[in-house]
């Protein structure tokens, strides 16, 4: 086992809501760079950004990352993750050992105007079924799980991405 690829203790980051959040997208758990960037899909290959620009302002995406956060934050778009902490070698979402989930019913109670979660890939939604069961029943909101953006997910080709991660925005009124 490579020992800097090997982080036997990896704490999420922390949500990123503005007070009208309308869609909450959760990832599973950041990965290396994002973690060490302490910036949501700062891998530059992950196709989160791009898709994000394109679904809400048909443009490319900022640069500065205060910047992208803006863009989703003032388009009622928050960020957060299914999993709190966890043990992982590397970034991949099967390499993840020993998860701990974050709290998404307080959030959900603090953010009321959640009405809808996206589940960005399998292993998010997975993780979000096995801690969260309740919500999934939840009155008033609806939970999408979306192909994951990540570049280890290469079968999903940016135009299928979007069909898919457009429907949820759709369902939201926002755009």
């Amino acid at each position: 086992m490579d020992k800097e690829q090997y982080t036997p203790n990896c704490f999420g980051l922390k949500p990123c809501i503005g007070s009208d959040c309308r869609i909450l997208i959760l990832g599973s758990m950041p990965g290396t760079e994002s973690l060490r960037q302490q910036q949501y899909y700062a891998y530059p290959q992950n196709r989160f950004w791009p898709l994000m620009a394109n679904i809400l302002t048909n443009s490319e995406p900022p640069t500065d990352y205060a910047a992208r956060l803006d863009m989703l934050i003032s388009h009622h778009v928050g960020l957060w993750d299914a999993i709190g902490s966890c043990e992982r070698q590397g970034s991949l979402d099967t390499s993840i050992h020993n998860a701990v989930g974050n709290d998404i019913s307080l959030l959900l109670q603090k953010n009321p105007s959640i009405t809808i979660i996206c589940c960005n890939g399998a292993k998010s939604f997975q993780c979000f079924k096995k801690w969260n069961k309740p919500l999934l029943k939840k009155e008033g909101l609806e939970v999408f799980s979306l192909p994951s953006t990540s570049p280890a997910n290469a079968q999903w080709k940016m135009d299928m991405l979007i069909a898919k991660w457009v429907v949820p925005f759709q369902s939201a009124g926002l755009i």
